[in-house]
């Protein structure tokens, strides 16, 4: 779906039970979006179980979405004492690991997508690639792709690949705007491949930017088309020709709904830059 549901502050609910999982679920599917955004390290390792219990507790809300999980950071945590760095691991043997253990955590049988959470500098491009190959092959995972990659690392991936790489999964924000002019979107755009976005809220900074130019500009905004200031942050993503599909990160169903009413507007291409000249602190050259 072209807004995703990310599911990273999933344990940081007061209520985790299963109901209230499947409510944001239902939530979800009747606001037209289908996608989940997961990751075996979301909510200290806890988020893909937490989805996996709603889910055995409806086991017919799987098949009317798509799981997207990543892998491959190794934290430091209370649940790996052995480890004495956080680092990357794009092995076969993880990513096999890893993957069995979404599946069992979930309690699903394969995966829609899965991502590579971060560039590793110790990848072995043609052990990983056919690692990844592997998977899709065994139907685990219907389709792969990468997160916060830079177009080297993707090259370098996709050139130890038979399948093809679906989505980049980068930050971008009214922001965090560096990848609308350093390349990254010009070449997923030339490439035909959807970015999924992380943080499109800043991290929820946008929110919390008050009487700032660009706080202003966005209420300005928001009143003209009648949305949330939130609501218009995501439409100005929306807006871009590269087919963004912002991640969003709420535990209240009712904003997710009127994130969700981005979808319905139409903003102008003075509009977004308008939004654009504020987010950047002066006008384009």
């Amino acid at each position: 779906s072209r807004l995703i549901y990310g599911m990273w502050r999933l344990g940081d609910d007061a209520d985790t039970t299963p109901a209230r999982t499947q409510a944001k679920l239902e939530t979800c599917l009747e606001l037209g979006l289908t996608t989940i955004d997961q990751a075996d390290i979301y909510g200290d390792s806890t988020s893909e179980s937490l989805l996996g219990q709603a889910l055995k507790q409806a086991p017919h809300l799987r098949e009317r979405f798509e799981i997207v999980s990543k892998c491959d950071i190794m934290l430091i945590s209370d649940h790996f004492p052995q480890r004495r760095v956080k680092y990357y691991d794009t092995s076969r043997a993880h990513l096999e690991a890893s993957v069995e253990n979404s599946l069992k955590a979930m309690n699903v049988e394969y995966l829609d997508v899965l991502l590579l959470h971060r560039p590793d500098p110790l990848m072995d491009a043609e052990e990983t690639g056919a690692a990844l190959d592997a998977l899709v092959q065994s139907g685990k995972v219907r389709a792969v792709g990468v997160s916060n990659f830079k177009k080297h690392d993707w090259d370098l991936l996709q050139a130890a690949m038979s399948q093809p790489l679906v989505t980049n999964q980068i930050e971008a924000s009214l922001q965090e705007l560096s990848p609308f002019t350093n390349g990254d979107l010009a070449f997923l755009q030339q490439a035909g491949v959807p970015p999924m976005i992380w943080s499109p809220l800043g991290g929820g900074a946008l929110l919390q930017a008050g009487g700032s130019p660009l706080a202003t500009a966005l209420q300005q905004m928001a009143d003209k088309h009648h949305l949330s200031p939130a609501a218009t942050a995501i439409a100005w993503l929306l807006k871009h020709p590269a087919q963004l599909m912002p991640i969003l990160g709420t535990n209240q169903p009712e904003r997710i709904a009127d994130l969700a009413q981005a979808t319905q507007a139409s903003l102008s291409r003075e509009d977004w830059f308008e939004l654009y000249t504020a987010a950047l602190g002066n006008e384009v050259p």
